[in-house]
């Protein structure tokens, strides 16, 4: 095993027994670990760059914000590199097709409705607020490398001009970060925030409507251009990714997003 998991849950969680070790995930930003099936304890990639005592301070000052509308992650301990927190409920709404959500859309409006009305000075995060025109020209280089003839058109548009506000964000808002009840279909846990950082709002918006599609939160007047653009740009970065799971949910989406005329800017009211 590539990290001391057993030993430090034992160091810092004394309640843990710590018999049953299992690999739980890796990404670019992290490897977890599932301890005794209750306990996930996750290291950093590189600990310089994600300090999990400042990410615990972090979920806790998210918890208050999102108290009533959807639980995230509680900090068990934030020690020798790692984070450890309880596990909690449910399945990636990933594994969901994006029909009959029930009330998960509308949770989903609220928690961001919630976050992005928070002064960005609360939270210990720095900033992403890269110009859609950057954004695209990542999308144009990523999908010289994909066969996505149903994209072209866009990739030769002009992007949206940036928005003048920015605000406290998850910043990767993705399906597979969302966790809900199969049965009941709801929201039980927001999980991930290491990436949690000052940007555009649209930006969460735009990656529920990558992977929602119609169902996805509307975005309030004045983010639907963005979000549909950052819906896109998200979009060409999964399936460029090569991550089975994310290219699979992309490839269901493709049609539909890069659709001119099918495909609208969500859009609502705060």
């Amino acid at each position: 095993m590539e990290h001391d998991v057993r030993g430090v849950v034992r160091r810092n969680l004394p309640q843990a027994e710590a018999a049953r070790v299992e690999a739980l995930g890796r990404g670019l930003d992290n490897t977890a670990y599932l301890v005794d099936g209750v306990w996930v304890v996750r290291f950093p990639a590189d600990p310089d760059a994600l300090d999990v005592a400042r990410e615990a301070r972090l979920l806790r000052e998210v918890a208050a914000v999102l108290d009533g509308i959807a639980a995230v992650p509680e900090p068990a301990f934030a020690a020798e590199g790692a984070l450890g927190y309880r596990l909690l409920p449910g399945v990636p709404l990933m594994l969901l097709p994006p029909q009959d959500l029930g009330d998960i859309p509308a949770t989903l409006g609220a928690a961001l409705r919630a976050l992005h009305a928070q002064p960005v000075e609360r939270f210990e995060v720095g900033r992403d607020a890269g110009p859609p025109a950057q954004w695209l020209e990542e999308a144009r280089e990523l999908a010289a490398g994909l066969e996505l003839p149903e994209a072209a058109w866009f990739l030769e548009q002009e992007p949206p001009p940036p928005g003048r506000e920015t605000v406290f964000s998850h910043n990767d808002l993705g399906a597979e970060h969302v966790l809900v009840d199969p049965q009941t279909r709801t929201v039980t846990g927001l999980i991930d925030w290491s990436d949690a950082a000052i940007c555009d709002p649209a930006y969460d918006y735009g990656l529920l409507l990558r992977d929602l599609g119609p169902a996805a939160p509307p975005a309030p007047a004045g983010l639907g251009e963005r979000a549909l653009f950052y819906a896109r740009c998200g979009l060409i970065e999964d399936l460029a990714y090569g991550e089975p799971a994310y290219v699979a949910k992309s490839r269901r989406q493709a049609a539909w997003l890069f659709t001119p005329s099918g495909a609208r800017p969500a859009s609502g009211r705060r």
